[in-house]
């Protein structure tokens, strides 16, 4: 039989192909996985690291920073995430040597974080292991009421928020007013302003558009917020502006002009607080709506047989007591003299339709009287009386920007990024 000759390429070919045929058969003698670490499957890292928490069922002390440390000479710690339910990661820090991982944020309270850590052993081979765990809720719970009711309301009316215990501090206010969330559509710029210890109000640097809708809810649950406290549950509010409601009352001409969106609807005669018994000048807002309400002397420090009398379509604008009313006693007087205890009086045919016009929430300015200014807490809503600059100075945010952070800083909640 003749055998055709192979030239040198075809010998070259055939010698590569069985040089790698007997590398393979090498592999699979050994029975042994790849030598390269980056081909290799993750091992387990329980053995090589230490968690800081206690996992499983058990609840970690929010109070205290996260911390994963590698164990022995082994290995290191290559990089760790930590996140809770909804996905927030936890910010922390790795040393250089990948010895220990620390969080640097506070974590909340009650609740579930997944924390998850790589490793490598001294070879380069990578590890895994993921650590499930909760945070102990705290007794000392922040609870927020916001208000007033959800409804319909005027351009003038506050947001509050009630807190169930004092926060003093500046850095737990800071925390406090980065949880509570004001959205507005329009949006408007706004800000919290602390009247007390227990007590926010919030307002736009103007009066809130007309038609506009209020969006107020808290982000503060299991956020510790200092001094041992940790937010609690809020209800969030939901509330609606109607038309641009402002009445001014003017004492020096006995007038009042109301505008409905700018445009003049109505010009009454009025009265107002006699000397000695001024009413009080500034803005003031609409608290109540009472068709019909008893007045006496003695609620104002007069003697109990002054007078005592039902007054009809009451609007009040103070909480010492002061309304916009129907006063037929007194028209002979509305147009042209102050004869009145104090509230703004005028006949019942304009004090009902004044009732009907007006909302809760809506503005009465009163200018040129002898009385004292409106304050601007304490009475009632005097909220509009502050200036705007002299408003942002009772946010602990706005005082602790002049630090250099930035508003989307300020505004992020902590303690997740």
């Amino acid at each position: 039989m003749n055998h055709t000759p192979r030239s040198p390429r075809t010998r070259a070919v055939l010698s590569s192909a069985l040089l790698v045929a007997s590398l393979i058969a090498g592999l699979s003698g050994c029975g042994g996985p790849s030598s390269d670490p980056l081909s290799a499957k993750p091992y387990d890292a329980a053995d090589q690291i230490s968690f800081s928490g206690e996992s499983g069922a058990h609840n970690a002390d929010p109070d205290r920073p996260l911390q994963v440390t590698a164990k022995g000479d082994d290995g290191r710690i290559t990089d760790v995430t930590a996140t809770d339910a909804a996905g927030r990661y936890v910010r922390g820090e790795l040393a250089p040597d990948g010895s220990r991982w620390r969080s640097t944020v506070p974590l909340a309270a009650g609740a579930h974080y997944t924390l998850r850590v790589s490793t490598e052993d001294s070879g380069g081979a990578p590890g895994r292991r993921t650590i499930d765990f909760t945070t102990s809720s705290k007794r000392r719970l922040l609870k927020v009421t916001f208000g007033p009711k959800s409804g319909e309301y005027g351009v003038g009316q506050p947001v509050t928020a009630k807190l169930s215990r004092p926060v003093k501090d500046p850095s737990a206010r800071a925390v406090v007013e980065r949880g509570l969330k004001v959205d507005s559509q329009p949006a408007v710029e706004g800000v919290w302003h602390w009247v007390n210890s227990k007590t926010l109000h919030y307002r736009p640097a103007e009066y809130w558009p007309a038609h506009a809708t209020v969006k107020v809810r808290s982000n503060l649950k299991g956020i510790r917020v200092g001094g041992g406290l940790y937010g609690g549950d809020a209800k969030p509010l939901r509330i609606t502006t109607g038309d641009r409601i402002e009445a001014l009352t003017d004492s020096g001409t006995h007038q009042m002009t109301v505008r409905r969106n700018g445009q003049v609807i109505r010009t009454i005669p009025i009265t107002t607080g006699m000397p000695g018994f001024d009413t009080r000048n500034g803005t003031k807002v609409i608290l109540a709506k009472e068709s019909a309400v008893r007045m006496t002397g003695a609620s104002i420090g007069l003697g109990s047989g002054s007078y005592d009398l039902m007054v009809y379509w009451a609007a009040r604008v103070t909480e010492s007591g002061e309304y916009v009313h129907a006063a037929p006693w007194s028209t002979g007087s509305q147009g042209y003299a102050n004869v009145s205890h104090g509230c703004t009086g005028m006949s019942t045919a304009n004090a009902q339709w004044f009732f009907n016009t007006v909302h809760l929430g809506d503005l009465v300015k009163v200018v040129n009287s002898n009385g004292d200014d409106m304050a601007t807490f304490g009475n009632g809503y005097g909220d509009w009386n502050m200036a705007w600059t002299d408003w942002r100075q009772g946010s602990a945010l706005a005082a602790g920007q002049r630090d250099g952070s930035t508003p989307a800083d300020s505004a992020r909640l902590r303690p997740m990024a």
